[in-house]
Order: C-alpha cells, then structure tokens, then sequence
C-alpha cells in the first residue's frame, strides 16, 4: 500500500507540473499584451511606451520565456503565486480568500448530486424497464444536456424575478442559516443536475449487474429481507464504479463552478479565474488552474485510498 501512494504520489506531481507547463504556455500564446491593459488612455507618444517598458521590465515581461519560466518555478517551490497584474494583491492571499466559497459550492452540489442521483439510479434497477426506470433515466439524460448557464439564468427568471423566493446572486452568511441557504440552494442545484444525471445512470447500471449476481440470489432464497439485500449486499459492490465517478465528479465540479459563479456572481475561484482571463492577468490565471489541478488529483488520489474500505477483496501492493 505505502509503494502504491508513493507511486501515485509521484505520478500526481508529475501531472500538476505538466498542467502549470501548458497553463503557462498557454496564456502566453493568447493574442494581446496584458502591460497594454494597464497603460491610461491619455498615456501616449514617449511617455507612452517608457511606462510599457517599465512595466514590462516590473513584472519581468522582458525576460526570455524560459526564464520567466524558471522563476515562476522558483516561486510555486516556496509556495509563493505571484502578485496579480491588475490588483497588486498577493494571488495566493486571493486564493485563499475565495477558495471556502467554491468548496462550499461544490460540496453542496455534490450532496444535490448524490441526493438525487442514487436513489433514482437504485429505483431505476430495482424496477426495470418500467415506467419509473424510463422516466427516471430520460430525466438523468436532459439534466446531462442541459447547458449549465440555461439551467443557472431559468432558476433565477423562475425563483428570483417570478416568485421572489430566492436572492438571484451573491454569497449569504453561513450556510447552515436561512440567509447562506437561500444563496446557496439555486448555484447548488444549477451544478448538481448534471453530475446527478451521470450517477442516475451509472448507479442504476451498476446496480442492474450486481442484483443479477449469484449471491444476491441466494441472499434471497435465504429469506433475507429486500431492503437489507439491496442496501447492505448489492449497493455496496455497485458503489464501487459510482465512487471512482463521484471522485472524478467532485474535480469537475470544481472547475465547472466557473460558469454557475459567474452566472450566480459567486465570489469563488471561477468568479476570480473569468477577471483573471478577460484581464490577461497571467499570475491568478496560472494560480487558479493550479490550485484547481491540484485538487482534482488530490481527491482522485483519495478516491484509490478508498477502494479497500468498500471492497476488502481490492488491495495495494
């Protein structure tokens, strides 16, 4: 078990420094200069392009790429982000600063998710080709198509504007009260509809393969009861596949928290990341994916970790 995380560990590290790589190169290679965004218009002639030179040569935009390369390396060794073009605030500050708001956003979603999509999923297998397994799945397939800034701008024509029940932006105090619930609950639902549809599916699949196994038949013929069957017996081997998923959901919806913030004006890490790209501020651009990476790979790391509790068949060596 120890050399498999080791291993994992070091297949992580080589995975977040490939994505800082190509993050960034890639915001380099965008068309435009972010020191043009920062000159005053009335700044022109001499005066003009001496502020773009001293701003270049502040922010080290004259270096050669490789060794804006190398010094941005030197600073994410000491865990140091950068200072953001626009602002002049410490990017790992901002960071730090937002990242509560997209994990409780993504939280709640992913409660929304599972909430919604097991069950359905678990009804869906155990009744087969009814009229609920049809229903259940056409409605897991809408909410995986659809577009996640359609679902966020209907909730809050229909709740905010229509019937007045819930504020249409912002961010409420703590989520345990009313104020941090009404916020929270039309972002939460916006980004849980669609993972809720992958695990709909995915769950009732699984399910439909473990229920016909051998020893769920036997478990049966024993007199067992139904409900201890399904739940203790065959959802638990089907959650294995939705485990990995819910891992890889989790990650997404990290980053899929850029849209419904945007939308919703959430003040998280998507919100931060949108001003960061339309700004061509390439310090929070870098910070943001960074930080997103990292957690994907993290929580998929974890997901591995958690294969042995459900199944004690599986093991590392």
């Amino acid at each position: 078990m120890v050399r498999y995380l080791e291993h994992r560990l070091l297949v992580a590290f080589v995975v977040v420094v490939g994505v800082v790589t190509l993050v960034f190169v890639a915001v380099r290679l965008v068309p435009g200069d972010p020191v043009d965004m920062l000159i005053p218009a009335d700044a022109s002639g001499s005066a003009g392009v001496a502020l773009a030179h001293a701003l270049r040569v502040k922010y080290g935009f004259d270096r050669p790429l490789y060794v804006q390369y190398a010094l941005y390396l030197e600073r994410l060794a000491r865990l140091d982000l950068g200072v953001s073009i626009r602002s002049e605030r410490s990017v790992t500050a901002d960071l730090l600063e937002r990242y509560p708001a997209t994990l409780e956003l993504a939280a709640a979603s992913l409660v929304v998710a599972i909430a919604v999509g097991v069950p359905a999923g678990i009804l869906s297998a155990l009744r087969p080709n009814t009229g609920v397994d049809h229903a259940s799945m056409v409605l897991a397939l809408v909410g995986i198509s659809l577009p996640t800034f359609w679902t966020g701008l209907s909730l809050m024509l229909l709740f905010s504007l229509v019937l007045g029940w819930l504020p249409a932006s912002g961010l409420g105090s703590t989520p345990w009260s009313w104020d941090g619930l009404s916020h929270l609950l039309m972002p939460a639902v916006t980004l849980g509809i669609e993972p809720a549809g992958v695990l709909a599916r995915l769950t009732r699949s699984a399910m439909a393969d473990v229920l016909r196994e051998d020893y769920i038949r036997t478990a049966r013929a024993k007199g067992l009861d139904g409900r201890a069957v399904t739940l203790r017996h065959a959802l638990r081997n089907a959650l294995i596949p939705v485990v990995t998923v819910l891992g890889l959901q989790f990650g997404g919806l990290l980053s899929g928290a850029i849209v419904v913030e945007t939308v919703f004006a959430w003040p998280g890490i998507g919100r931060y990341l949108v001003f960061g790209i339309t700004g061509k501020d390439f310090p929070v651009v870098q910070g943001g994916v960074l930080v997103i990476a990292t957690a994907f790979v993290l929580i998929n790391l974890l997901v591995d970790t958690l294969y042995t509790l459900l199944d004690p068949r599986i093991s590392y060596t």
